[in-house]
């Protein structure tokens, strides 16, 4: 199994509200932790997309390029790229370039987003949420197959011929599908061959099964190799040396986060009892000590038919530099190696 980790690059402040200075010292401390992950052997690190105040990821491939000059065997991800509201022609290039710079380690999950905020900053439709999406990624393949392209839509003039440059170094590059809690974008990410990425960030993860074997079945039915339908998941968690340190540690960020975003969509505020039941046996969230972030993938893994990739999204508390990288260094030396056949574990 693939172990990787997700930033949505937040803003290290509690009211979001930083001088310029400390957002350019919370990047740079970003790009050490992707430094940190390639260090310990983790296998890949995505940055996520937003354009609100309290992240700093509007931007994902120029964040990775930065990285990509200073790994050197990780894999640099976007996670995810906000395709509805992208041109597919420019996203190409980006990672294309990306692939480039760090010779061959890039990949991108496409998604639609999880905040709407892009929809209006690019003069966009909220009703077109799902057609911006479908058209847009049927634009993204054909980039991906062809060099020069021919292909007309509704949302975006037609292409009639012209080359999209440069090439990447993979071919084809990675493209995943990331995907939240809509049936019909597992089965769509199945009927495509392509892999899929799940945000797993509330609830119980064995309650995603019937979605992961949607996937799976559409796949099937198309005619794709088994092999290529590959499923990873997207969690929230953090790992430190005990599960109580990490509890305590990883609490109440987390919980003044999510009552934050709660106070936009009508969640209720996060209570400890509620977290207690996420970082429970069939919780979603990965917090704990080693040997328990290890035992819980495990078992997520197999109540989702087998996973291939598991990406941890560890700012979401807005802990301090220092504790990510301690919690990067563990979860390379110590969890990841649990997770690998033949590797076993020092936890």
């Amino acid at each position: 199994m693939q172990v990787g980790i997700d930033s949505f690059a937040t803003a290290f402040t509690k009211d979001a509200a930083g001088t310029a200075g400390d957002a350019a010292t919370a990047l740079r401390q970003l790009v050490e932790r992707i430094e940190m992950a390639d260090r310990v052997g983790l296998d890949v690190f995505g940055i996520g997309e937003h354009h609100r105040r309290e992240f700093l990821d509007s931007a994902p491939p120029i964040i990775l390029a930065a990285a990509a000059t200073r790994t050197a065997r990780i894999r640099l991800t976007s996670a995810v790229t906000v395709l509805s509201a992208a041109d597919p022609v420019r996203v190409f290039q980006q990672f294309a370039t990306l692939d480039l710079l760090s010779a061959g380690r890039a990949e991108m999950v496409v998604g639609r987003g999880s905040f709407i905020e892009s929809f209006p900053l690019f003069g966009l439709h909220l009703e077109d949420y799902d057609s911006l999406f479908a058209e847009k990624l049927d634009l993204l393949l054909k980039i991906r197959a062809n060099e020069t392209v021919h292909w007309s839509g509704q949302h975006r003039p037609a292409l009639n011929g012209q080359g999209v440059y440069p090439r990447p170094m993979q071919n084809p590059i990675p493209i995943w599908v990331g995907v939240g809690g809509t049936p019909e974008s597992f089965a769509r990410a199945g009927a495509l061959g392509l892999p899929l990425m799940v945000a797993i960030i509330g609830g119980e993860t064995r309650r995603f099964r019937p979605l992961v074997d949607l996937y799976r079945e559409a796949g099937r039915r198309a005619g794709h190799d088994p092999g290529r339908l590959q499923v990873g998941v997207h969690a929230l968690g953090y790992v430190a040396e005990t599960t109580e340190q990490a509890v305590e540690e990883f609490f109440p960020g987390y919980a003044h986060a999510f009552t934050k975003v709660g106070q936009e969509r009508g969640w209720p505020p996060v209570t400890r009892a509620h977290f207690n039941a996420l970082i429970g046996r069939h919780g979603a969230l990965l917090v704990g000590g080693p040997v328990e972030v290890a035992q819980k993938i495990l078992e997520h893994s197999a109540a989702l038919g087998g996973i291939s990739r598991i990406s941890l999204q560890m700012d979401v508390a807005a802990l301090p530099h220092e504790r990510l990288l301690n919690a990067i260094q563990i979860l390379g030396s110590r969890v990841a190696p649990a997770l690998r056949p033949g590797e076993g574990t020092t936890a």
